[in-house]
């Protein structure tokens, strides 16, 4: 016979305003300062805490304290009353209740010029120059003033901004986030007239992957060079290689949302079929899996790319480490489906 635990209303706000940074210290966690807020780390993934709330960064979901104890101390409800309400093994500290003030959305003040952030995707990072360029010039990336970020812009479909991502350049950094009040669902993406989208954790992903893409398309048509240059095409064909990618839609969700995904398939109806790029770990492949059947159910042809690495940056510097002039191999996932359909996208292969 299962046993029914009672709390009162006042018991039940004394636990949910428990203050979370005071409860982990007390269970010898450690947290770490964050402007206005402290971080604390769920393995290698970034947990934001205020007062009583928290928010983890990666898998984009939050709650009180008494969510953070049934989800991070894998306790019923009950168990995590209990654990707040004395037997945390310290004494209880409550916090007011936060009331944080919804600001509106505002980009970060742009430098005047993004030297420092063209130096760090093309030489560091090893992107395409040109696939650099393509972006800045549609205002989608661009280096900030304070403190000189790369920021990725997201804009809905009526070109207004709605979403930036911010990711610190220095040697060393770690930095990334996203600006406040930043609106998931329009997240980093850029649009093309084909029927397929690909989907990304980080814009920096995004950008390997279209790097690595457009060497693919140059060496299909280097490959036939003695032949296209008897025709004269050549330079043509050698051209339009290069501005094949353009015909595809590309989105980064920064985390392993599919917000910005179904607002795209929303916005853009043509979209007939998905491509879920995420990072290779159990994060990653567990949020493509969700995403897969969640696109099933709606009737959306998917499939999953699956880095060689952890994530397609690193695929792209094992390619050509910081030369982006180093070309890589490639396959075609499904040849049997694929073969000769020039917009399909390959998967790098080491």
């Amino acid at each position: 016979m299962s046993q029914y635990i009672y709390f009162t209303e006042e018991q039940k706000t004394q636990a949910r305003q428990t203050d979370i940074v005071s409860l982990l210290k007390s269970q010898g966690e450690t947290v770490k300062r964050s402007g206005s807020e402290y971080e604390w780390k769920d393995g290698s993934q970034k947990v934001t805490l205020r007062g009583n709330l928290w928010f983890h960064q990666y898998e984009r979901v939050g709650g009180d304290a008494i969510d953070f104890v049934r989800r991070f101390y894998n306790k019923s409800y009950p168990e995590a009353m209990e654990f707040l309400l004395g037997d945390c093994g310290g004494t209880l500290i409550t916090t007011p209740p936060v009331i944080k003030e919804k600001k509106p959305f505002k980009l970060p003040k742009p430098y005047c010029n993004m030297d420092r952030v063209k130096n760090y995707l093309h030489y560091v990072r090893g992107i395409d120059e040109d696939i650099i360029e393509t972006f800045a010039n549609e205002n989608m990336i661009y280096e900030s003033a304070d403190y000189h970020n790369a920021v990725f812009v997201g804009f809905d479909k009526n070109g207004i901004p709605r979403h930036a991502n911010k990711r610190g350049i220095g040697r060393g950094s770690t930095f990334k986030g996203n600006a406040e009040s930043s609106m998931d669902e329009f997240a980093f993406h850029r649009i093309g007239k084909s029927k397929y989208l690909y989907l990304f954790e980080a814009p920096i992903d995004m950008l390997s992957f279209i790097s690595m893409q457009k060497i693919n398309d140059l060496q299909k048509i280097l490959l036939r060079e003695n032949e296209l240059k008897y025709t004269k095409m050549f330079e043509r064909e050698l051209a339009a290689a290069a501005c094949r990618w353009k015909n595809h839609s590309y989105a980064a969700s920064c985390s392993v949302s599919d917000r910005v995904l179904f607002q795209c398939l929303n916005d853009y109806p043509y979209i007939e079929k998905v491509y879920l790029c995420l990072d290779s770990d159990e994060p990653g492949q567990t949020a493509a899996d969700r995403i897969s059947t969640k696109l099933f159910a709606l009737g959306i042809e998917s499939e999953i790319l699956v880095p060689i690495h952890k994530d397609w940056n690193e695929d792209r510097q094992a390619a050509g480490g910081n030369s982006p002039h180093i070309c890589a191999e490639f396959f075609m996932p499904n040849k049997q489906n694929n073969m000769g359909d020039e917009n399909q996208c390959p998967v790098l292969q080491l």
